[in-house]
């Protein structure tokens, strides 16, 4: 049999039906599994028998969302997690140790940037954040302490891509892991561990569901690695429910087509700002004029569905175009069928130093919206409306 499509395995891997023959997945809503005897319960405690024990870390939905994506991922294994958050900190967790030093991208998601900046250092793990384009910075920031570099690629909010396979090739020659967070593209648009990275982290919240309805996260590579991290999420407990699996196994089934579409709205959307007036600046990797167009043609499918401005002004100008939206919804949250915008200096990277946000072109002026599948020219209504009052 010929190797499967993408879009076939979003619709197809990791099905494993029950006595019952369904068509759609099972949903498993069990805190526990009962065994045929003392000696089963012992051999599937102890490994030797292959099983589900306890929910915590064996459930069947949440192995066939974990099956889905890895396939989707081209990886060996994956381990799904409460969140994306959770899965990045299982992943420190689980690969490092104090003394250990991380080279991380500058431009993180703000949470990601506290987790690594203000509450790993107090484990005796230590950060080194770098500009994302620099690969000398990256080169640089190595001591014989590193062991793992963590990057986005694009990041949150400003779509700055990195070069994730001059970055791996950085990471192995000094004996460190690459992981890459695939959550502004996810599989659909780029494969990180095909272009070389050894992590795939994924906050499954965004695109991997696609509608804003459960929290998820998930962790994808080589099983040596990947199996580290089972074991640190076995006994720490940072496991996803069941529900918010089955939620995000059937959300996948869609991701090509949706991300497909949302993509293209949002070129459209980012030209379309890139010539109105009261726009500075547009930040989106499929267009011309973004710094690393070439490296996007090479690396992603398409420029993906995140698009951040900036405006004529300051944050009392950003503010006026998003209170005057009447379809887009307010909110932080990203990769949904409705389209969304915030304001990043005083929401996702709220949290961090003004001094940080400078460093990592998070002004004031700066708008992100996460395009959706609504028409894009009621989009576009949408920030004209508020665009017309700078």
């Amino acid at each position: 049999m010929n190797p499967l499509h993408p879009e076939t395995l979003a619709v197809r891997a990791g099905t494993a039906r029950s006595q019952f023959n369904e068509h759609s997945e099972a949903l498993y809503l069990t805190s526990s599994f009962v065994f045929d005897s003392a000696a089963q319960a012992a051999a599937r405690f102890s490994g030797e028998e292959e099983g589900n024990v306890y929910a915590r870390f064996t459930n069947p939905t949440v192995t066939a969302m974990q099956q889905r994506l890895a396939a989707l991922e081209g990886a060996e294994s994956c381990v799904a997690t409460a969140s994306g958050m959770a899965a990045i900190l299982a992943t420190v967790m689980a690969l490092m140790q104090a003394g250990d030093h991380v080279v991380a991208s500058r431009g993180l998601f703000g949470a990601t940037q506290q987790l690594f900046g203000n509450i790993l250092s107090k484990f005796g793990i230590e950060t080194s954040f770098v500009p994302a384009t620099d690969l000398a910075a990256y080169r640089a920031a190595v001591t014989p302490r590193t062991k793992l570099f963590f990057v986005e690629s694009p990041s949150n909010p400003l779509t700055e891509l990195v070069d994730i396979g001059a970055v791996a090739a950085i990471a192995h020659e000094a004996g460190a892991l690459l992981a890459v967070d695939n959550c502004f593209c996810s599989p659909a648009l780029q494969q990180p561990l095909a272009l070389g990275a050894d992590l795939v982290i994924h906050s499954a919240t965004k695109y991997l569901d696609g509608q804003g309805r459960v929290l998820g996260g998930a962790v994808c590579g080589a099983a040596q690695h990947v199996d580290e991290v089972f074991k640190f999420l076995r006994t720490a407990g940072p496991c996803i429910s069941p529900f918010n699996a089955w939620v995000i196994l059937k959300g996948l089934e869609t991701l090509s087509i949706r991300m497909a579409a949302q993509s293209a709205a949002a070129l459209e959307l980012a030209r379309w700002l890139e010539a109105q007036p009261q726009v500075a600046r547009v930040h989106y990797p499929g267009l011309p004029s973004h710094p690393q167009h070439e490296l996007a043609l090479r690396q992603q499918k398409s420029g993906g569905a995140i698009v951040s401005f900036e405006v004529q002004g300051g944050r009392d100008e950003a503010w006026r175009v998003v209170d005057h939206t009447q379809v887009m919804s307010i909110t932080a949250n990203l990769g949904d069928t409705k389209t969304t915008i915030t304001h990043p200096a005083t929401t996702t990277h709220g949290r961090i130093s003004p001094e940080a946000r400078e460093a990592a072109g998070i002004r004031e002026s700066l708008l992100r919206v996460a395009v959706g599948l609504e028409s894009v020219e009621d989009l576009k209504a949408d920030l004209a409306r508020g665009l017309a009052l700078l």
